[in-house]
């Protein structure tokens, strides 16, 4: 519920029924994705260093390298969410770069071009205000990290598993959080040069 949509869609969608007791051994399961995760964060690094020259010199990200890179991001959000980011499904998430029929999903819409200038100062000194605040909310951007967010999905794992539900609302600011960080992620990412906005809701 936003007066203007941003470039950036994040979709979480909680699953019901949870199991009480699996998030326990998340952990365990995800092992295959953190490893898969972590090369595909360096390709990224590389692909968003190569994307910075392409914008400088001729303000368009190459295409495949923008999907490729939007990928990274969505196989990440598919970890987070079913992990201790978010806890909200119990659906193991796809070994995919591709958008698929999963609770969680992430989408850039591909500019067709983007500013020379801002490519020089968006991706470290105008996003520093945000990376303050993502930095409490979810400990940063890496598959699994603890911070504001993860302390709350516990915390909603745990209401779970003696009460039967996760609160709704908490349920939201947790996706909330999440969202904020993945719209700097794309924006530091060099993906948009729409600023993020300062609001946990879309």
């Amino acid at each position: 519920m936003t007066n203007k949509s941003y470039p950036v869609s994040v979709k979480g969608e909680l699953s019901h029924p949870p199991s009480p007791a699996l998030w326990l051994i998340k952990w365990f399961l995800l092992i295959p994705h953190y490893v898969v995760l972590a090369l595909l964060w360096i390709v990224y690094i590389f692909v968003a260093a190569i994307a910075f020259f392409a914008i400088l010199f001729t303000g368009r990200f190459p295409r495949s390298l923008f999907d490729f890179n939007v990928g990274v991001l969505r196989w990440t959000w598919r970890v987070n969410f079913y992990g201790y980011n978010v806890l909200g499904t119990d659906q193991y998430p796809p070994f995919s770069l591709q958008s698929e029929d999963y609770p969680a999903d992430l989408k850039v819409e591909y500019p067709e071009s983007l500013s020379r200038g801002l490519v020089l100062v968006k991706w470290w000194l105008l996003a520093v205000p945000h990376y303050i605040i993502v930095g409490v909310m979810t400990g940063g951007f890496g598959a699994s990290r603890a911070g504001l967010a993860t302390l709350l999905a516990l915390y909603g794992a745990i209401a779970r598993m003696f009460g039967g539900k996760y609160p709704e609302d908490l349920f939201k600011t947790v996706v909330g959080f999440n969202r904020w960080a993945l719209r700097v992620a794309a924006y530091a990412g060099l993906m948009t040069d729409e600023y993020p906005p300062f609001r946990l809701w879309d």
